[in-house]
Protein backbone atom coordinates (compact mmCIF):
# COMPACT_ATOMS: atom_id res chain seq x y z
CA UNK A 1 0.00 0.00 0.00
CA UNK A 2 1.74 3.17 -1.16
CA UNK A 3 -0.61 5.58 0.56
CA UNK A 4 1.07 7.93 3.02
CA UNK A 5 -0.83 8.66 6.21
CA UNK A 6 -0.89 11.85 8.25
CA UNK A 7 -1.74 12.24 11.90
CA UNK A 8 -5.16 13.58 12.87
CA UNK A 9 -5.73 15.79 15.88
CA UNK A 10 -8.62 15.04 18.24
CA UNK A 11 -10.90 12.04 18.22
CA UNK A 12 -11.23 9.87 15.13
CA UNK A 13 -14.74 8.94 16.24
CA UNK A 14 -15.78 12.59 16.33
CA UNK A 15 -14.26 13.17 12.91
CA UNK A 16 -16.04 10.25 11.29
CA UNK A 17 -19.38 10.97 12.89
CA UNK A 18 -19.31 14.28 11.07
CA UNK A 19 -19.32 12.54 7.67
CA UNK A 20 -21.02 13.03 5.25
CA UNK A 21 -21.12 16.81 5.49
CA UNK A 22 -24.55 16.80 3.86
CA UNK A 23 -26.02 15.21 6.99
CA UNK A 24 -24.92 17.97 9.35
CA UNK A 25 -25.89 21.59 9.12
CA UNK A 26 -25.16 24.82 10.94
CA UNK A 27 -28.84 25.62 10.67
CA UNK A 28 -30.74 25.95 13.92
CA UNK A 29 -34.24 24.61 14.41
CA UNK A 30 -36.97 27.05 13.29
CA UNK A 31 -38.50 29.02 16.16
CA UNK A 32 -41.99 27.95 15.09
CA UNK A 33 -42.01 24.19 14.34
CA UNK A 34 -44.84 22.51 12.49
CA UNK A 35 -46.26 19.96 14.99
CA UNK A 36 -48.73 18.50 12.48
CA UNK A 37 -46.00 16.99 10.29
CA UNK A 38 -44.36 13.63 10.85
CA UNK A 39 -41.07 12.26 9.55
CA UNK A 40 -41.69 10.87 6.07
CA UNK A 41 -39.74 10.46 2.81
CA UNK A 42 -39.01 13.79 1.16
CA UNK A 43 -39.19 15.82 4.37
CA UNK A 44 -36.28 17.75 5.89
CA UNK A 45 -35.86 16.65 9.51
CA UNK A 46 -34.02 18.43 12.32
CA UNK A 47 -32.84 16.12 15.10
CA UNK A 48 -31.13 16.39 18.47
CA UNK A 49 -29.30 13.21 19.49
CA UNK A 50 -27.04 11.60 22.05
CA UNK A 51 -25.01 8.56 21.00
CA UNK A 52 -23.83 5.97 23.54
CA UNK A 53 -22.35 2.50 23.40
CA UNK A 54 -24.20 -0.59 24.58
CA UNK A 55 -22.81 -0.07 28.10
CA UNK A 56 -24.30 3.41 28.38
CA UNK A 57 -21.03 5.28 27.88
CA UNK A 58 -21.71 8.51 25.96
CA UNK A 59 -19.80 8.81 22.70
CA UNK A 60 -21.18 12.01 21.19
CA UNK A 61 -24.07 14.45 21.51
CA UNK A 62 -25.19 17.54 19.63
CA UNK A 63 -27.21 19.01 22.51
CA UNK A 64 -26.43 22.71 22.70
CA UNK A 65 -24.76 22.57 19.29
CA UNK A 66 -25.87 22.63 15.65
CA UNK A 67 -28.60 20.00 15.19
CA UNK A 68 -28.51 17.14 12.70
CA UNK A 69 -30.44 18.14 9.56
CA UNK A 70 -31.15 15.55 6.89
CA UNK A 71 -33.77 14.58 4.29
CA UNK A 72 -35.71 11.42 5.10
CA UNK A 73 -35.40 8.73 2.45
CA UNK A 74 -32.14 10.05 0.97
CA UNK A 75 -29.78 7.71 2.89
CA UNK A 76 -27.99 10.67 4.46
CA UNK A 77 -27.84 9.03 7.90
CA UNK A 78 -27.47 5.48 9.21
CA UNK A 79 -30.16 3.29 7.66
CA UNK A 80 -31.28 1.87 11.01
CA UNK A 81 -31.61 5.33 12.53
CA UNK A 82 -33.52 6.63 9.52
CA UNK A 83 -35.94 3.71 9.79
CA UNK A 84 -36.48 4.38 13.52
CA UNK A 85 -37.23 8.07 12.91
CA UNK A 86 -39.91 7.30 10.29
CA UNK A 87 -43.33 8.46 11.52
CA UNK A 88 -42.09 10.48 14.50
CA UNK A 89 -43.57 13.93 15.05
CA UNK A 90 -42.10 17.24 16.24
CA UNK A 91 -41.22 17.12 19.93
CA UNK A 92 -41.24 13.32 20.10
CA UNK A 93 -38.29 11.53 21.70
CA UNK A 94 -37.19 7.93 21.31
CA UNK A 95 -34.45 5.53 22.37
CA UNK A 96 -33.04 3.57 19.44
CA UNK A 97 -30.63 0.63 19.65
CA UNK A 98 -28.79 -0.33 16.47
CA UNK A 99 -26.88 -3.62 16.05
CA UNK A 100 -23.66 -3.42 14.00
CA UNK A 101 -25.52 -4.56 10.85
CA UNK A 102 -27.68 -1.41 10.99
CA UNK A 103 -24.87 0.88 12.07
CA UNK A 104 -21.23 0.69 10.94
CA UNK A 105 -21.11 -2.98 10.14
CA UNK A 106 -18.94 -5.80 11.53
CA UNK A 107 -15.18 -5.53 11.87
CA UNK A 108 -13.65 -6.61 8.55
CA UNK A 109 -10.30 -8.41 8.62
CA UNK A 110 -9.40 -7.16 5.15
CA UNK A 111 -9.58 -3.58 6.46
CA UNK A 112 -6.34 -4.14 8.40
CA UNK A 113 -3.41 -3.08 6.21
CA UNK A 114 0.30 -3.45 6.90
CA UNK A 115 2.38 -0.51 5.64
CA UNK A 116 6.06 0.50 5.90
CA UNK A 117 6.95 2.61 8.91
CA UNK A 118 8.07 5.30 6.48
CA UNK A 119 4.40 5.76 5.52
CA UNK A 120 3.50 6.82 9.07
CA UNK A 121 4.86 9.96 10.82
CA UNK A 122 7.18 8.96 13.67
CA UNK A 123 5.08 10.80 16.26
CA UNK A 124 1.99 8.87 15.10
CA UNK A 125 3.52 5.42 15.54
CA UNK A 126 1.53 4.62 18.68
CA UNK A 127 -1.37 2.17 18.94
CA UNK A 128 -4.69 4.00 18.71
CA UNK A 129 -3.40 7.10 16.91
CA UNK A 130 -5.98 8.39 14.38
CA UNK A 131 -4.70 8.80 10.83
CA UNK A 132 -5.85 10.35 7.57
CA UNK A 133 -4.65 9.72 4.03
CA UNK A 134 -5.65 10.17 0.42
CA UNK A 135 -5.78 7.07 -1.76
CA UNK A 136 -4.39 7.06 -5.32
CA UNK A 137 -7.93 7.49 -6.66
CA UNK A 138 -8.49 10.62 -4.57
CA UNK A 139 -10.63 9.15 -1.78
CA UNK A 140 -10.06 10.26 1.81
CA UNK A 141 -9.13 7.36 4.07
CA UNK A 142 -9.58 7.38 7.83
CA UNK A 143 -7.66 4.87 9.91
CA UNK A 144 -5.96 4.28 13.23
CA UNK A 145 -2.79 2.52 14.28
CA UNK A 146 -3.55 -1.06 15.34
CA UNK A 147 -0.11 -2.60 15.84
CA UNK A 148 3.56 -1.62 15.64
CA UNK A 149 6.00 -4.16 14.20
CA UNK A 150 9.78 -4.05 13.60
CA UNK A 151 9.61 -2.57 10.11
CA UNK A 152 5.90 -2.04 9.51
CA UNK A 153 2.76 -0.60 11.05
CA UNK A 154 -0.65 -2.25 10.93
CA UNK A 155 -3.39 0.31 10.31
CA UNK A 156 -7.07 -0.38 10.82
CA UNK A 157 -9.36 1.11 8.15
CA UNK A 158 -12.54 -0.09 9.84
CA UNK A 159 -14.83 2.62 11.21
CA UNK A 160 -13.95 2.99 14.93
CA UNK A 161 -17.55 2.04 15.77
CA UNK A 162 -17.57 -1.06 13.55
CA UNK A 163 -18.75 -4.15 15.37
CA UNK A 164 -20.46 -2.14 18.09
CA UNK A 165 -24.11 -1.94 19.10
CA UNK A 166 -25.06 1.74 19.30
CA UNK A 167 -27.71 3.43 21.42
CA UNK A 168 -29.23 6.72 20.24
CA UNK A 169 -31.57 8.98 22.16
CA UNK A 170 -33.20 11.18 19.54
CA UNK A 171 -35.61 14.11 19.64
CA UNK A 172 -37.29 15.51 16.53
CA UNK A 173 -37.00 19.31 16.62
CA UNK A 174 -38.61 20.13 13.30
CA UNK A 175 -40.08 18.54 10.18
CA UNK A 176 -40.72 20.44 6.98
CA UNK A 177 -41.15 19.70 3.30
CA UNK A 178 -37.80 19.75 1.53
CA UNK A 179 -37.49 22.51 -1.04
CA UNK A 180 -37.85 21.31 -4.59
CA UNK A 181 -34.78 22.06 -6.67
CA UNK A 182 -35.19 22.97 -10.37
CA UNK A 183 -34.25 20.16 -12.69
CA UNK A 184 -30.66 20.61 -13.75
CA UNK A 185 -29.33 20.26 -17.27
CA UNK A 186 -27.70 16.81 -17.66
CA UNK A 187 -23.98 16.99 -16.93
CA UNK A 188 -21.02 14.67 -16.85
CA UNK A 189 -21.17 12.15 -14.00
CA UNK A 190 -19.38 13.23 -10.82
CA UNK A 191 -17.08 11.10 -8.73
CA UNK A 192 -18.68 9.44 -5.73
CA UNK A 193 -18.14 11.18 -2.39
CA UNK A 194 -15.73 9.60 0.12
CA UNK A 195 -17.11 6.94 2.42
CA UNK A 196 -18.70 8.45 5.48
CA UNK A 197 -19.70 7.38 9.19
CA UNK A 198 -23.15 8.40 8.77
CA UNK A 199 -24.77 6.49 5.79
CA UNK A 200 -24.45 2.76 6.09
CA UNK A 201 -23.24 -0.42 7.59
CA UNK A 202 -19.84 -0.50 5.88
CA UNK A 203 -18.31 2.76 7.02
CA UNK A 204 -21.00 5.10 5.69
CA UNK A 205 -22.17 8.23 7.71
CA UNK A 206 -25.12 9.48 10.48
CA UNK A 207 -26.53 8.22 9.61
Amino acid sequence: MSTRFTMLGGSLIAVLLAIPASSLSAETAPEVPQPGLTVAPGYKVTVEYTLSDDKGQQIQTNKGEAPLVYTQGKSEILSGLEKALEGMHVGEEKDVKLPPEEAYGPVQKEAFQEVPKSSIPAEAQKVGTPLSAQSPDGRTLMARVSEIKDKTVVVDLNHPLAGKTLAFHVKVLDVKKAEEKPQATPAAPQAASPQGVETGATGKTAE
